[in-house]
């Protein structure tokens, strides 16, 4: 089973992504100039200005995360015992990924797994 994470951790996984992507593309626009001399100048503004982009965005999402996280409440995992953090209805712990509901008909007690009993022999 692939590991899912809380939202909050999800989208600063995000605003990272888009901080490297932009400085990935800042570099490879720079390295425009030493491939391609005069043109590279141009190729060089374009990156930068794309990875500005990016850079900047990343910056809103970590601005924006940081305003849910001030305003979400905080509870005990009943799993692992940690405190964490939650947003909206569902969502995962943030240290051992339990699901995490505010809703009792969305809740699952962990004995309702697909067991399937065996036919009895005669």
């Amino acid at each position: 089973m692939r590991l899912k994470a809380s939202k909050i951790s999800t989208l600063r996984t995000w605003a990272l992504l888009a901080v490297f992507g932009g400085m990935g593309l800042m570099v490879f626009g720079t390295s425009g100039i030493l491939m391609f001399g005069q043109v590279g100048k141009i190729i060089a503004g374009i990156f930068m200005v794309f990875g500005l982009i990016a850079c900047m965005a990343s910056m809103i999402i970590y601005f924006w995360v940081g305003m849910l996280s001030t305003n979400a409440p905080v509870i005990d995992c009943p799993e692992c015992g940690k405190r964490t953090k939650m947003l909206g209805q569902t969502d995962r712990c943030m240290y051992c990924h339990t699901i995490l509901t505010w809703d009792p008909s969305l809740a699952t007690t962990g004995t309702e797994t697909s067991e399937q009993t065996a036919p009895q022999a005669k």
